[in-house]
């Protein structure tokens, strides 16, 4: 049952990525993937959050935790296609946004990780 679960959490963080970053890439533009970067970010904090949330209540929320980390924001966070924008930049000679790109992401992606354990340990 656990895997099921897994596998509908992981779908539906498929379509959540995939409906997220389309929309904020089509806001943004193209000239810099700004649909992974906000996709990113939101993962990280949502997985601080929900891991912060889910690690108090540990011994009777163990499906809940694989499920919502492991397979929604499994499939949410968009790291492959990190590495795969970032390799575009490069190959396209862009040094500066393909820079801005790895420091953001990863300097943002673990401020928002801590903000969302911050903030669910506030509220609980």
């Amino acid at each position: 049952m656990t895997l099921i679960w897994m596998a509908l959490a992981g779908a539906a963080g498929a379509l959540a990525r995939y409906g997220t970053s389309s929309f904020v890439q089509r806001l943004s533009g193209h000239a810099f993937p700004w649909g992974t970067f906000v996709v990113n970010i939101i993962g990280c904090f949502l997985f601080g959050f929900l891991w912060a949330l889910i690690e108090q209540r540990q011994a009777s929320l163990g499906h809940l935790r694989l499920a919502v980390l492991v397979g929604f924001l499994g499939s949410f966070t968009t790291f492959s296609s990190f590495a795969h924008d970032t390799g575009a930049l490069l190959r396209g000679a862009e040094w500066m946004a393909a820079a801005a790109n790895i420091v953001g992401q990863n300097a943002l992606g673990l401020l928002a990780l801590f903000a969302g354990i911050a903030v669910a340990r506030a509220l609980t």
